[in-house]
């Protein structure tokens, strides 16, 4: 082997919430795989490394260092206030993570990978004089909205719901009710460390050696790459979700969902799959007793992941009623079941991994957007891509999900839905191998971090 690479060390930090840390991780696997004489040290807080890293193998070329979580001994938190804290450790807590990495290995940081929302991070590669390539983990085109965030501000307030974004390039499909509201239309005043880290985006991302999108370049819009790419050096397409899971344990039916969506298809059933994804999001009551409600008229077969903290707030009888006909699981294996044939819905929270894992086993979805870039996802999925529908009033109705069920179920219209799920399939599957153009992307990541 080489010793091209060596004396190469890359440090690596992780964004330790919802869905961020995972996409992240794999990056860093990518990489040592490929530069296994470079050192890559990962950095985040002690609970999300032990976390990731009981689960997950590792190359011996990585090596993960605790840093703090920002919460004082006996605080008591308030839902989100961890990640303000976190951010507001600042530059000098991250600086005590690369001390422990360098002084472990002996060898000087020579370029920082980061979750995109640790802008901390921006500012430790200057005061190092390595190269930043921040990665952004949510919807690609949604850098541009925090681009133009000023714009946004001074055109659209939280009740423009329906008014298009039309003064922005190639968002115009976008509506104002599909943004995440903070920090886009808020009032300053209630602005926190994350808003302040967003706002910030259109100041550092341009200095950036390189911007890594966690997309597809062949999904995405061509005006909103057009206008981006005059905004940043370099922005590389490097899809970090993997599609269809393969793992020694997938002729293992634990969870029973195989067996069960096996005998649905027995009886040419097609079955609603409901999963709000692997962020913890509880829908407020009303919702829950609303899909149970649609559930049980609609007489379909489902399975629903539903935390067991939340089962108590299902009507009384419902899982009695629906027992043969149902699976409400606390966890299930998604990309198994959405790659089964009977699945013919999937209700979803509209997040980036789990819509592309839809598209990618051509299954038409609902989409109920809760928050972050669920909103932006969603309206491309039905009004782009058209595979799927909006739930009606962006709310859990019964009478909403079961004309969004019926729709895709028994109408002539889903046939439509089906037949573009389909396509997306085929243009998803020819994206993710190895003609994609995200291959070329990832040699120049590769080559970036190995001249560094």
């Amino acid at each position: 082997m080489s010793n091209i690479n060596e004396n190469k060390h890359i440090a690596v930090f992780s964004f330790p919430f919802s869905s961020h840390p995972l996409p992240v991780l794999n990056l860093t696997i990518k990489l040592a795989h490929q530069l296994p004489n470079c050192y890559f040290s990962f950095i985040g807080t002690a609970k999300n490394n032990q976390t990731l890293f009981s689960k997950t193998k590792t190359p011996n070329n990585i090596k993960h260092y605790n840093v703090s979580d920002g919460i004082p001994e006996n605080h008591e938190l308030i839902h989100g206030s961890e990640v303000n804290l976190y951010l507001q450790t600042g530059q000098e807590n991250f600086q005590k993570g690369v001390d422990l990495a360098v002084s472990e290995t002996k060898i000087p940081i020579t370029c920082i990978i980061a979750d995109a929302f640790v802008t901390p991070t921006f500012d430790l590669a200057k005061t190092l004089n390595v190269p930043w390539i921040p990665v952004w983990i949510p919807m690609s085109c949604s850098l541009s909205v925090h681009f133009h965030g000023k714009k946004i501000r001074e055109h659209c307030t939280v009740n423009d719901g329906n008014k298009t974004l039309d003064f922005l390039p190639g968002l115009s499909v976008l509506h104002v009710e599909d943004l995440p509201h903070d920090p886009l239309i808020t009032d300053t005043e209630k602005e926190t460390a994350l808003t302040k880290a967003l706002d910030s985006l259109s100041t550092i991302l341009p200095q950036a050696k390189a911007v890594i999108v966690s997309f597809f370049e062949e999904l995405d819009l061509p005006l909103f790459v057009q206008d981006i790419r005059t905004k940043l050096e370099l922005m590389l397409y490097v899809p970090l979700f993997n599609l269809k899971p393969k793992t020694q344990n997938d002729e293992i039916d634990e969870s029973g969902c195989i067996s069960f969506l096996e005998v649905q298809k027995a009886k040419s059933l097609k079955v609603v799959f409901i999963s709000f994804g692997t962020t913890v999001i509880e829908p407020p009551k009303h919702e829950i007793v609303a899909i149970a409600e649609a559930l049980e008229e609609s007489g379909y077969p489902f399975i629903w992941s539903l935390k067991e903290n939340l089962r108590s707030q299902l009507p009384n009888g419902f899982l009695e009623r629906t027992k043969t006909r149902s699976k409400v699981l606390s966890w299930v294996p998604q990309g198994r079941i959405l790659g089964h044939g009977s699945v013919g819905a999937f209700v979803s929270q509209g997040g980036c991994n789990s819509m592309l894992e839809g598209m990618s086993n051509g299954v038409p979805m609902i989409f109920r957007p809760y928050f972050a870039d669920q909103g932006i996802n969603a309206r491309l999925a039905v009004d782009v891509w058209e595979v799927g529908v909006i739930i009606e009033g962006r709310v859990f109705s019964k009478n909403g999900l079961l004309k969004g069920l019926n729709l895709l179920l028994v109408e002539e219209e889903g046939k439509r839905f089906k037949e573009n799920a389909l396509k997306m399939k085929k243009i998803l599957e020819e994206a993710d191998g190895p003609k994609g153009l995200a291959v070329k992307d990832f040699k120049k990541l590769v080559e970036l971090v190995s001249s560094s």
